[in-house]
């Protein structure tokens, strides 16, 4: 990951934003300090964003043994590991709002699929006070879990087109026309989100709800092309897995829900930045043909 390039990138946005976020703060009648950082807003969300790009497994370590040794020169002003996580709170906004900068523009194929996300082991989860209130116990095809789902579309190179957050107990299909207000073309998933309702809703907007039919459902007859890309939606759980296990979005470490959050924007932000994604090599007369 080119640090210099990513610097740029978040910095030139934490500049128009950050001014404009504190315009729109509520204030609640009290006076405030705002003592300035050592570290401006754009060299946060860059070192929180190198973090899940670094192969580090907990960010304290990143953080400590990388960072404060190898990048001094790049961070001359950098805090100790407490002051900096300190900060992390005010940076989820702008890493929030970056994000979506960074999802491709539509091209006709989308793939899409939730992932769990745990904040904790099952057998803590009645002692588990962190996400009290947000987090909800959820299942998968794997078993229970208590957390959150990740929800992503992702195109046929493996870009991200949209991703939201819900608790582990909402539906996959509710957050479907949401996720895919600026889609069009084809939306292969799996059969988690058979829906006539939803079929007909998105197919009312121009987008095609594509996937597999369930054991109890009469059968029929498909295109060609719609049952090759449903063998190919495998596409979508190996991103899944890198971020995962390259990006680092998923371990239950945290000690704040809006560190928990702002981490794993960063973990998705960082994937953007990746120089090869997973792709299904289409040529574009052979997307044209699949996405019709």
């Amino acid at each position: 990951m080119d640090i210099v390039a990513l610097f740029y990138d978040l910095d030139k946005f934490a500049i128009a934003f950050e001014p404009a976020w504190h315009r729109r703060l509520i204030a609640d009648g009290r006076a405030r300090r705002r003592r300035p950082s050592r570290l401006c807003l754009g060299e946060v969300m860059t070192i929180l964003v190198l973090f899940h790009g670094s192969g580090y497994r907990t960010f304290k370590h990143f953080y400590t043994d990388h960072v404060a040794r190898h990048l001094r020169a790049e961070f001359p002003r950098l805090p100790g590991y407490g002051r900096f996580v300190g900060q992390v709170p005010a940076a989820f906004a702008a890493l929030a709002a970056f994000l979506p900068t960074r999802f491709a523009p539509s091209e006709g194929l989308a793939f899409a699929d939730s992932t769990p996300r745990r904040v904790c082991h099952n057998a803590r989860i009645n002692g588990h006070k962190v996400m009290a209130g947000l987090a909800a116990r959820g299942k998968t095809s794997t078993g229970w879990f208590f957390g959150f789902k990740l929800h992503l579309v992702i195109d046929d190179r493996g870009r991200l087109l949209a991703a939201c957050f819900t608790p582990g107990n909402v539906d996959d299909r509710r957050p479907v026309p949401g996720l895919t207000a600026k889609l069009f073309g084809k939306r292969v998933a799996d059969k988690g989100y058979i829906s006539r309702a939803l079929f007909e809703q998105l197919f009312a907007r121009g987008l095609q709800l594509v996937t597999r039919i369930k054991a109890n459902m009469w059968n029929q007859l498909m295109p060609l092309w719609d049952k090759l890309l449903l063998r190919k939606r495998a596409i979508v759980e190996t991103v899944i897995d890198q971020l995962k296990n390259v990006c680092q979005v998923e371990h239950s470490r945290h000690r704040s829900p809006v560190n928990y959050f702002a981490e794993v924007v960063a973990g998705l932000i960082a994937y953007t930045y990746r120089p090869t994604l997973p792709s299904l090599n289409l040529r574009p007369d052979e997307l044209a043909a699949v996405s019709r």
